[in-house]
């Protein structure tokens, strides 16, 4: 029998892709699949300021504006 208990593992991938208080990240909607929650029109591919972070959406800006979105309908600007 082995121990593990000594060996390395993975990090998860989730923890370098975390989105933190005054990151940059596009606005995506998420197709025609899911449209219950979708960003207006007016704010499809925009990039914005994060200024609030829960555990459901995060707070942006964008054009001075602030306005709170699903966590599935961002990716961060690279």
């Amino acid at each position: 029998m082995t121990n593990t208990k000594g060996k390395k593992k993975v990090v998860p991938l989730a923890t370098h892709m975390r989105i933190y208080k005054g990151d940059t990240v596009d606005i995506k909607g998420m197709g025609t699949t899911v449209q219950k929650g979708m960003p207006h029109k007016c704010y499809h591919d925009k990039t914005g300021r994060v200024y609030n972070v829960t555990q459901h959406a995060v707070g942006i800006i964008v054009n001075k504006q602030p306005c709170c979105y699903s966590n599935q309908q961002l990716k961060l600007d690279k």
